[in-house]
């Protein structure tokens, strides 16, 4: 799926200021209220728009240490049972499944360093996690980020 230079306006324009209602986006878009909803509609059913909910800083809620953990797991269930049991750890923010050494890759917060050991702990003591290796993130000069893509696409595909 591919989208045009309207729809990547629209993501943009949403990106930048999300609380703006249907009717202020098609204003400052130059068009039509129910082309934007439509735009909407499309993006959302196509899964290119996940979702609209607010951004949350875990830093601004104390959690001010950012580690990556990557695990070996025993793989005779396969990778669902653990991601099952690691998404019921609050500090574990994502858990993708990975190639190379390790199965899996989490991005985790904690409030401090002690904090992260307690956290790691807790993700040892998931039935199937083997090991685990952990890096601590220093900072983040370039954050998690979708608008490069969203206008590069149009260019692209020549929309």
């Amino acid at each position: 799926m591919t989208i045009d230079d309207l729809d990547a306006r629209l993501i943009t324009l949403l990106t930048a200021e999300p609380r703006l209602g249907v009717l202020e986006c098609s204003r400052r878009l130059g068009v039509a209220r129910g082309t934007v909803q439509a735009r909407l509609d499309r993006l959302v059913d196509r899964g290119v728009v996940t979702g609209f909910g607010p951004d949350v800083s875990p830093a601004a809620l104390g959690y001010d240490v950012t580690a990556f953990v990557s695990m070996e797991i025993r793989q005779i269930a396969g990778h669902e049972p653990v991601a099952d049991r690691l998404a019921a750890i609050p500090e574990v923010l994502e858990v993708h499944t990975i190639t190379g050494d390790s199965d899996l890759l989490c991005r985790v917060v904690a409030r401090t360093n002690a904090d992260l050991q307690r956290v790691i702990d807790r993700i040892v003591d998931v039935q199937g996690v083997l090991r685990t290796n952990s890096i601590i993130a220093l900072d983040t000069p370039v954050p998690y980020r979708v608008l490069p893509l969203v206008a590069d696409v149009p260019q692209r595909d020549g929309g």
